[in-house]
């Protein structure tokens, strides 16, 4: 199943999409939930209702009138509200790179344990514009990713099971504002101020069952479910990133058994992959000036359009605006 969620009369609707157009639950059995947290938090006793009414729209049963076309509705991020956001560092070339382009070594500890950081959750949105702050624009990035939203409630979850608590997939633009990411994680804290701001997912959550086609084994020494899944963003129209989310080196499984750790996860918590290799400015822009030392870096504009597309996840499309504030954090360092 492909699950939407949009604005319908200043609330939350959870739908599913086919093709192009979307159908309300209430469509498609009176009893299911009309909002994907609630649909989450009782994932194993709806379920299955949902996923026979995907399949009656898919063979006609439901007729197609029955839904609404993609031009009408006001997207939201597929969990508007989600319970937590954390975001792993699981491609190996992309980190590799970004040392490289640092004139560092790579980092032996990314090879024996997968991490990630925790972002603001109340500041994940879907397609559509994303407001930046005056210091937001001092190398203001982008960040190919997928992620996983979690379905069922768990703790001290083994790899090898994890994979039963993934509700499904989606593309993430994990927003950064290199400047302030930079600077604050000079004093080993963060990022935050660099993140905080804007985290982006959609178009829509992709259930396993439509991705078994793609499935590929992880790799060696590694645990959990794999996807061939091309990865590529556009700026402007331009291309400028290219990845495959089979490259993920630690799995989500994996990402998964670490986070539930002595901690409880939830229905609705998102997990990003982190960055695909070529998956930002930041690294290719260290990747150009390593060739070449008149490469002109490119970082995002106001009013530039950034595009994702994964396989089998559809494609997210944003666009860069300024919010009406000259307030400046770096004017405010102390000297």
């Amino acid at each position: 199943m492909k699950l939407v969620s949009y604005l319908f009369d200043g609330h939350e609707q959870l739908a599913i999409l086919v093709d192009d157009r979307i159908y309300n639950m209430e469509v498609i059995h009176p009893e299911l939930p009309n909002t994907m947290s609630m649909f989450l938090n009782y994932w194993d006793h709806y379920f299955d209702v949902a996923y026979r009414g995907d399949q009656a729209i898919k063979s006609g049963s439901i007729p197609k009138e029955k839904g609404m076309p993609l031009e009408n509705i006001e997207w939201l991020a597929p969990v508007p509200f989600p319970s937590s956001c954390r975001d792993g560092y699981a491609f190996r070339q992309h980190v590799a790179a970004a040392r490289r382009n640092r004139k560092v070594d790579m980092i032996q500890e990314f090879d024996q344990y997968p991490i990630f950081y925790f972002t603001n959750h109340h500041s994940i949105q879907g397609p559509g514009d994303i407001f930046c702050m005056p210091d937001h624009f001092e190398k203001l990035d982008f960040e190919l990713e997928a992620a996983v939203v979690i379905c069922r409630t768990g703790r001290n979850i083994p790899a090898e099971e994890a994979d039963e608590y993934i509700g499904g997939l989606l593309i993430m633009n994990d927003m950064s504002a290199r400047r302030l990411q930079m600077e604050e994680m000079l004093l080993n804290l963060g990022p935050a101020k660099g993140k905080d701001f804007s985290t982006v997912i959609g178009p829509c959550l992709v259930t396993l069952d439509e991705l078994e086609e793609y499935e590929v084994p992880c790799k060696e020494g590694h645990t959990g479910k794999s996807w061939n899944l091309d990865m590529k963003c556009w700026v402007n129209g331009q291309q400028v990133s290219q990845g495959n989310l089979g490259d993920m080196d630690w799995t989500f499984a994996e990402i998964i058994e670490r986070a539930s750790y002595g901690v409880n996860l939830h229905p609705g918590d998102v997990i990003g992959s982190g960055t695909v290799g070529t998956g930002c400015f930041l690294e290719l822009n260290g990747t150009g000036k390593l060739n070449d030392p008149n490469y002109q870096e490119q970082w995002l504009q106001e009013g530039d359009v950034v595009e994702m597309e994964i396989t089998g996840l559809g494609k997210l499309s944003n666009t860069i605006r300024r919010e009406d504030s000259d307030l400046s954090l770096f004017a405010k360092k102390k000297v």
